[in-house]
Formats: C-alpha cells, sequence, structure tokens
C-alpha cells in the first residue's frame, strides 16, 4: 500500500464548539478515550487559552491519553502558546497548532493586518512555538479564498521557522474538489522544502463537500485530513470522519493511501457522540445512520439475498455494527460477561465493570432476550460516580390517563438528605420534570430537545431518552436506559440538571472570587 494518511480528529475543538455539542470534563475524556480505542493520530483536544475549563480538559486529555499525539490550538499569540504548551506538558506526544488568518477579507477585517505583518507574525509564533514543542502545526484560516502566491510566502516562514505540519483549511467551506486538490498540488510544487513537512487538509461541509474536498486534497498529496466524529463542527460542520475514513479504507487503490484506524470502532464512537450531546444520528447519515445498511426496495432486497456486494460497497460488521444476539442470561457470571463486552470491543475499568454488570443482573430481570445491542447501550450509557452534590433517583410512582390529570410522585437524595415531592402535570413526563424541579429548585432555563428511541427490538425493548437544557448560552444534555419509558425520562432529566447545577454553582464561585 502507498502513503499513510493520518487521521486528525477535531471533535473535542471545532465539534464541541459547534452550538449544541458542549462537553463537561467527564464527557470530553470519555470520547478521547473512545478515539484513542479508534487509533486516530491526533486528538486535538481544545483550544486551551479560551477558557479555564478549555484549559482543564486538554490537561486532563494529554495527560491519560498514552497512545496519540495531543494538540492544542493556539492564536499566534504568545500567551495562547504558552497556556497550550502548559495544558500540554504531560502528553506522550503533544502538538501545538497555531493558526492565522490569511485570506484578504480576514486579513483586513478581522486581524486588520497587513500582509507583511500576518507573515513576520507567522514566523514569529512558529519560531517561539517551536522553542517550547518538536511538533509545530501551523494553519492559514481560509486558505482556500486566500491568494495561492501569498499562501506560499507565508508557508514558506512557517516552514522555515520550524512548523512539521502544513494545514489548509476550506474553513468556510467555499472550495471544490477540484480546487482543493489544485491547491495542495499548486503548494507542494511551490513551497521550497515542501517534501520536509506533511501536508493537512481541514474542509467544513457548508456546500455539503467537507467529504469529497477533504479526499481530493488526499489525492493532491495531503498526508492528514482533520475531521470530526459525525463531522460536528461550526455551522454545518467538518469532515466527518466515519466517511474520509470508509472512503479510502472502500477505495484504496483511488486514493493510494492506507490509514491506521480501527473501523470496528467507527459505529461505537459515533454513538457515543450523539449520546453525549442528546443527539441521534439522521436515518440518511451515511455510514453511521439507521438506513445505512437498510434494503426495502425488493429489487435490493433479492440483490443483497443473493449476494450482499450487489449493494453493500461496506459490510455493517466492517463499522462495529454486530446484529447478532448475545448468548448470556440471568444466569451468567462476570466472566463471560467481561469477556462478551471485550468482543464488542469495550475495555471497561473495574469500577465501570461493576457499574454495568450490575445494570445487567437488573436487565435480564426484566427482558427475555437481551441482544449486543443491550449491552453496548449499558456499557455507553455509564455515568460517572455522583458528587456529594449530585441528585440521584430513589424511587417515583407516576398515574396518569387520557381523562385524568398525570400525578407524580418523585423522591430523590442528595448526599444523605432524601426530599420527595408531588406534583400534577401534562402527562406523565411533564408532572415528574415538575416534581424533580420542585426538589432541585433550578435557575430559569429552557427545554431545548426530547428524543426517546428504542435501543433494540420487541416490546420490551430499552428505551434510550436524550434531552438537553439551555441555561446562560449553554447547552447541557442528559440521557437515561430503562425497560420503562417514564424512568429513562426521569434519569435523563436528572443527568443533565446535575450538569447544570454544577455549572451555576461553579460559575458563582469563580464570580466571588474575582469580586473579592
Amino acid at each position: 500500500m502507498g502513503r499513510q494518511v493520518k487521521i486528525f480528529d477535531t471533535t473535542l475543538r471545532d465539534g464541541e464548539q459547534a452550538p449544541g455539542c458542549s462537553m463537561n470534563l467527564n464527557e470530553k475524556l470519555e470520547v478521547a478515550r473512545r478515539l484513542e480505542l479508534l487509533r486516530v493520530d491526533v486528538i486535538e483536544a481544545g483550544f486551551a487559552v479560551s477558557s479555564p475549563g478549555d484549559f482543564e480538559s486538554v490537561s486532563a486529555i494529554a495527560e491519560k491519553i498514552r497512545n496519540c499525539t495531543v494538540a492544542s490550538l493556539a492564536r499566534c499569540v504568545e500567551k495562547d502558546i504558552d497556556t497550550a504548551y502548559d495544558a500540554l506538558k504531560k502528553a506522550v506526544s503533544p502538538r501545538i497548532h497555531v493558526f492565522i488568518a490569511t485570506s484578504p477579507l480576514h486579513m483586513e477585517y478581522k486581524l486588520r493586518m497587513s500582509p507583511e505583518q500576518v507573515i513576520e507574525n507567522a514566523a514569529q509564533s512558529v519560531k517561539y512555538a517551536r522553542r517550547l514543542c518538536s511538533d509545530i502545526e501551523f494553519s492559514a484560516e481560509d486558505a482556500s479564498r486566500s491568494d495561492p502566491e501569498f499562501l506560499v510566502r507565508v508557508i514558506d516562514a512557517a516552514v522555515k521557522n520550524g512548523a512539521s505540519v502544513i494545514n489548509i483549511p476550506d474553513t468556510v467551506g467555499y472550495a471544490t474538489p477540484h480546487e482543493m486538490r489544485e491547491l495542495i498540488e499548486f503548494l507542494r510544487n511551490r513551497v521550497p522544502d515542501s517534501d520536509r513537512v506533511e501536508f493537512s487538509v481541514h474542509c467544513h461541509n457548508d456546500l455539503g463537500m467537507a467529504t469529497a474536498n477533504s479526499l481530493a486534497g488526499v489525492a493532491g498529496g495531503a498526508v492528514q485530513i482533520e475531521c470530526s466524529v459525525n463531522g460536528l463542527g461550526e455551522r454545518a460542520g467538518n469532515a466527518p470522519l466515519e466517511e474520509v475514513v470508509m472512503a479510502i479504507k472502500t477505495r484504496p487503490e483511488l486514493y493510494d493511501a492506507a490509514i491506521n484506524i480501527d473501523t470496528a470502532n467507527i459505529y461505537k464512537a459515533s454513538k457515543l457522540v450523539y449520546n453525549i450531546i442528546g443527539r441521534t444520528a439522521p436515518i440518511n447519515k451515511p455510514i453511521v445512520g439507521p438506513n445505512a445498511f437498510a434494503h426495502e426496495a425488493g429489487i435490493h432486497q433479492h440483490g443483497v439475498l443473493a449476494n450482499r456486494s450487489t449493494y453493500e460497497i461496506m459490510t455493517p460488521e466492517s463499522i462495529g455494527i454486530n446484529k447478532g444476539h448475545m448468548v448470556l442470561g440471568k444466569h451468567s457470571g462476570r466472566h463471560a460477561f467481561e469477556t462478551r463486552l471485550t468482543e464488542l470491543g469495550f475495555e471497561l475499568s473495574s469500577a465501570d465493570l461493576d457499574i454495568c454488570f450490575a445494570k445487567f443482573k437488573e436487565l435480564s430481570d426484566k427482558k427475555k432476550d437481551i441482544t449486543d445491542k443491550d449491552i453496548e447501550a449499558l456499557a455507553n450509557n455509564i455515568q460517572p460516580p455522583e458528587s456529594e452534590d449530585d441528585y440521584t433517583l430513589v424511587n417515583f410512582s407516576v398515574q396518569s390517563g387520557n381523562f385524568t390529570t398525570a400525578i407524580a410522585v418523585i423522591t430523590l437524595r442528595r448526599g444523605d438528605e432524601v426530599t420527595q415531592e408531588v406534583t400534577l402535570g401534562d402527562g406523565p413526563v411533564d408532572a415528574s420534570y415538575k416534581a424533580i424541579d420542585k426538589i432541585i429548585n433550578p435557575p430559569a432555563h429552557s427545554f431545548d430537545t426530547y428524543i426517546i428511541h428504542s435501543v433494540s427490538e420487541g416490546k420490551d425493548s430499552l428505551g434510550e431518552v436524550l434531552i438537553t437544557l439551555r441555561y446562560a448560552d449553554r447547552i447541557f444534555n442528559g440521557k437515561g436506559l430503562s425497560t420503562d419509558i417514564i424512568e429513562a425520562s426521569i434519569l435523563s432529566y436528572i443527568n443533565a440538571q446535575n450538569k447544570l447545577m454544577a455549572y451555576k454553582n461553579t460559575h458563582q464561585s469563580q464570580e466571588l472570587q474575582e469580586s473579592e
């Protein structure tokens, strides 16, 4: 096979910046561990200088991840670069990713800098970063709308001062595949010593061409694709990792390229990220959507039954979708359960395994048939240990009917304190949420989304509820899992409210410290 193409994942930076996609520290660590299992080459963990929370998450990921390069974004400003390095210091393989805009529009209206000032700033920033870290990536923001000859000068300055990776972003999704390939080829031919650096592409999806543009960049000689799980990112998003990876895996002879990704972990990574942000895949989403491997037309079904390759250019199993049923049951032991989890691609800590096994035993008493999808859902819905300030569900009772007002009795525990409330509502979920609000007394917030879907087939299927709350211009996601959809709804709401209250209390504490 030909050259190696690296996968640079920016789910935790560009993806997490997208409206409605914010994650807390534990969720970011969970995604980072899944990306490590996926075997991405680089994890862009965040923009360290942007907030104390981003610095903390970059630092934690840098310390925990051992098998991937961990990067932090930084403007061409010494404070940004110093902060990025401080956050990355404990990484096995750190990378500082500096960027500056290079298009006439951005230079005039955003930077208010002349072209010569931009070149000087880029050169000095790369040089400064190189003194701290041996792996420096330089990005020319809005490269696809920049003058190619000017790009040559900027990139030459970055290379001469120690950049090891040159990234060419299509920041606003403006380019076409033909233009992206030509641009990469032009720069590789015109930049002096271009053979000393790796060229990268970072494509946005505003015109629906992020995947095509990324692959065109590879055809033009790029050896790194910047992408995100499920295509999360600003506006219409980034190139979806699952699409660019499976395109190269499916057509390796076309791109003369190989990648390190363990594709059997793609579906799990996609599902995890959707769960964390409180969303589900669109039905027609390529690779990971519900209809990606569905065949309804009779002629298609006949062809697939005769030979799957007639209408499937890849298999569900190749991305980690296992349609089989597990053979474990209520009498199965921990060792057999752990073995099955490993076969499904999960590597849980001892504490998480204890939690997951206990949930499995509970589910075994409620369901006759337990599928691999059920097991995956249990593993994907393990909640981090509760803090002293978290609320947990003790019990609930709901009465509802089409001719009566719903009544909910909710009992929650917080530390050693147990509180019960009774409320009326427009249906069982509304009544339950009102009771929870009376106990927790959260600040005024909006309720953005409520999504419920079955994990597997059958009337006794696990129901998964995903909700999002909005407070102080931030999104807080909650998830709950149960064979009882009311219980799943209650668990998801408590999960989201715990995150909202933790943010509120931390934010108030920081404001108090700043005022003293």
